[in-house]
């Protein structure tokens, strides 16, 4: 059937639109094109970049060092003296991450609660900005005041064996760095579950503390578990709390106490690269710097997957 015009007539419409609003949204939607493989082709570059370099620190040791590849677990990190052992700079960077998850989890959550649950209105237009303001504090500021402070006022009153640099007092820091990160994602999934919930929670006469540990904490527990798995990255990625807080030396042996100083994978790849001549006396040294930064990509990567499986398996759907 053909519909008339307005000149009453009965060819058809011309429902195609105006050639130029139509030019203008092809233009837009080739500009977004453009910039989304433009960032695809930035991070397969990095990676071809890293994997490269990565490829032939592992040939250079295998042909120029006498222990081989042995030398990925020598006797501490001692990338200019040729002594790569991974061990070190692994555990090293999963005591400062898991302190400091004990740091933030608790903490972050519980602010999290308070101001999803518990806050007045007005309380919490104020609260919840101080609370981000803390994750604009550069965290070289963090550093030192885990170094000056941490350690001396807190850590050596409790045990006198505290290093003046120490994994514990590193990990305190980048734990306080990523409290606001995991309160305000794991806020903002709280407030996402639906009023109706806490409603019928009260109907049968629940307290407002059972309510949120029973039924709001459950239901946005895909969302908390995200934002734990998005502050364990970013604690992995810290570079100038461990730098300054663990030690910024050119080495170190594997420490299991955390009270004694260490090397972490980002204060590893910091402290070999600083100055101008940053990787001179290894064979190998300048191409462990991207080693180093394959295993981080790799490490962040492999949480990545498993927090999108993580939160895929406890969403719930309203």
């Amino acid at each position: 059937m053909q519909a008339r015009n307005v000149l009453g007539t009965s060819a058809p419409l011309d429902l195609s639109g105006d050639p130029r609003r139509l030019r203008k949204e092809r233009n837009v939607r080739w500009l977004f094109l453009s910039a989304a493989v433009f960032t695809i082709l930035v991070s397969v570059a990095i990676v071809l970049s890293l994997v490269g370099e990565a490829v032939a620190f592992l040939q250079s040791i295998a042909s120029e060092i006498d222990e081989g590849l042995g030398s990925l677990m020598a006797d501490g990190w001692f990338p200019r003296r040729d002594r790569f052992d991974l061990r070190t700079i692994i555990w090293h960077t999963l005591s400062v991450s898991i302190i400091a998850m004990l740091v933030a989890t608790p903490l972050g959550l519980g602010a999290a609660v308070y101001l999803s649950e518990y806050a007045r209105p007005g309380v919490r237009r104020v609260l919840k900005p101080v609370l981000e303001v803390l994750a604009g504090i550069p965290s070289v500021v963090l550093g030192y005041f885990a170094l000056r402070f941490i350690t001396p006022d807190i850590l050596r009153n409790l045990w006198d064996t505290a290093q003046q640099s120490n994994l514990m007092a590193a990990g305190i820091g980048v734990g306080i760095l990523i409290i606001p990160l995991v309160s305000s994602v794991s806020e903002d999934a709280m407030q996402a579950v639906p009023r109706a919930l806490r409603e019928a929670s009260y109907g049968l006469g629940a307290k407002k503390w059972h309510t949120s540990v029973r039924v709001v904490f459950p239901a946005a527990l895909s969302g908390i578990v995200a934002a734990l798995i998005l502050g364990l990255s970013r604690a992995i990625g810290e570079t100038m709390v461990v730098a300054i807080a663990a030690g910024a030396t050119g080495g170190s042996l594997l420490q299991l106490n955390p009270l004694y100083g260490g090397q972490t994978m980002t204060g590893a790849m910091a402290s070999l690269a600083i100055g101008s001549d940053q990787v001179a006396g290894g064979v190998a040294a300048f191409q462990s710097l991207f080693f180093v930064g394959l295993l981080l990509f790799l490490m962040t990567l492999v949480l990545n997957i498993g927090s999108e499986r993580l939160v895929r398996r406890f969403r719930q759907r309203y």
